[in-house]
């Protein structure tokens, strides 16, 4: 299985994870035959640590774990979610070279409010609505408890499509505590954050110089936001709350602004800024003349063609990001950005786009997939025996991925570099983000390899079949 993915990623990576991954989520029930993962429903409360130790394997070094009440832009798949820690773990062996036998998908079965499957006979699930509020922390509690018991200090939880509200509260609460990871806040910034750096080589400037207007103002596009203020005020050492005012976002009620600022949930009011209020994102172009616009909205086609004509009216190379997954949910499509901005957009999307022939060249759409950043980054917190995940290894990883892009790439308008080379890449990754953790003493293995790049190489698990004739 390892072998045949890693000789053919480009070709299997969509199978194994975004666009077909939510289908299979969505069908999980109906094509059930074994479960892969460790299911821990409410009903074990007071037990998690026994359940856990009935998982065979003793040494696990990565959980991916779900609630499944976000899963990508498809909603509450509750128990079904479980194909997202399994596609998730594949990736880390298969791009980021950590055995297969250490990794642990697990889904904490805390109900659904998904009435279709409550009522389909074939839901693996509990069939209860969702458990909230302190029923919900105590059993979350516990299972971080068990887990911390169970495998040590050094083991990477990595949150997955949770939804908004507990995920910033998880990461919040465990961030000091445990090893925590998420990949939808800080994955995927790292991911994004790496994209931009690339794209101002084809657009010119540096991140300070440009200005951002995002859709969709959740746990992808907060953090994202926060990462490029972070990196601003990192290259300019302004204040972060100064570098916060170039980022613009809206959400479904329009431009989040500062008359605004009551009503707003806690994690967007950083970037309630001083402006009038505007309704809608066509408006909030024109008003904000961003240089660069992106997509977290989890909703299709939400980049109209005024839209991106707009952008594109007065920025010569518009940047624009199209982030949301599957690709259905798509903000706009690879051939409708460079359609529109007339062949000027610099553009990424967060599932896959063919290459698109306009006006007699082809134009080749850059993948901001997480794929590139979670399996090297796991990778390096796990090799240096990382003790908690810092926003600096996130912005090591990204300069990693950034310097991964070669001027060929670049001529064909490419802001990542191309998917076949990726165990190459997660090893530069991996490598960046084991010095910054050294760096920050947050490492524990000792001592420091000299060659972090070779040390990681030699610690990526690789299928290969010896010959025996």
């Amino acid at each position: 299985f390892y072998k045949l993915l890693i000789d053919n990623v480009e070709e299997l990576l969509p199978v194994v994870y975004t666009p077909t991954v939510g289908e299979a989520c969505q069908k999980y029930g109906s094509i059930f035959s074994r479960p892969q993962g460790l299911y821990i429903s409410l009903k074990e409360k007071g037990k998690i640590l026994e359940v856990l130790k009935n998982w065979p394997e003793r040494s696990i070094q990565v959980i991916v774990v779900t609630d499944g009440e976000r899963i990508l832009g498809l909603g509450d798949l509750g128990c079904q979610g479980m194909g997202i820690p399994v596609g998730k773990l594949a990736l880390y062996t298969a791009l980021g070279g950590v055995r297969p036998s250490a990794c642990l998908p697990i889904t904490l079965d805390v109900g659904t409010n998904n009435e279709a499957l409550l009522n389909d006979e074939f839901y693996i699930g509990l069939r209860q609505k969702r458990a909230t509020a302190q029923e919900y922390a105590d059993f979350l509690h516990e299972f971080m408890t068990a887990v911390k018991q169970n495998y040590g200090e050094k083991v990477l939880i990595q949150f997955e499509d949770f939804a908004n509200h507990n995920a910033f509260e998880l990461l919040a609460k465990y961030g000091t505590t445990h090893l925590v990871f998420n990949d939808d806040i800080q994955g995927t910034a790292s991911v994004v954050l790496s994209g931009l750096v690339a794209a101002l080589k084809l657009v010119g400037g540096s991140l300070s110089e440009h200005s951002y207007l995002f859709l969709g103002a959740g746990e992808a596009g907060t953090g994202i936001a926060e990462l490029i203020a972070l990196e601003i005020s990192r290259q300019t050492k302004a204040p972060i709350e100064e570098c916060r005012k170039k980022i613009w976002l809206v959400d479904s009620k329009g431009l989040i602004v500062s008359s605004r600022k009551e009503t707003l949930q806690h994690f967007k009011k950083p970037w309630a800024h001083e402006h009038e209020p505007v309704g809608n994102l066509l408006d909030a172009v024109k008003t904000i003349k961003p240089t660069v616009l992106i997509g977290t909205s989890g909703k299709g086609q939400t980049f109209t063609q005024e839209v991106v004509e707009a952008i594109s009216s007065f920025n010569e190379r518009p940047v624009i990001f199209a982030l949301s997954n599957p690709t259905s949910q798509s903000e706009c499509t690879a051939e409708q950005a460079y359609t529109w901005s007339k062949g000027r957009a610099v553009f990424a999307s967060g599932s896959p786009f063919d290459p698109v022939e306009y006006d007699g060249k082809i134009y080749v759409p850059g993948q901001a997939n997480n794929a590139y950043i979670f399996p090297g980054f796991g990778l390096g917190v796990v090799m240096s025996g990382a003790i908690r995940v810092h926003d600096d290894m996130l912005l090591a990883a990204s300069e990693a991925l950034a310097q991964q892009v070669t001027q060929e790439n670049f001529d064909k308008g490419l802001t990542y570099p191309p998917f076949s080379n990726i165990r190459k890449i997660s090893a530069h990754i991996a490598a960046n983000v084991a010095a910054k953790a050294y760096e920050l003493g947050l490492a524990s293995r000792r001592p420091r390899p000299k060659d972090l790049v070779k040390y990681a190489e030699s610690c990526m698990y690789s299928p290969l079949y010896r010959n025996y004739r």
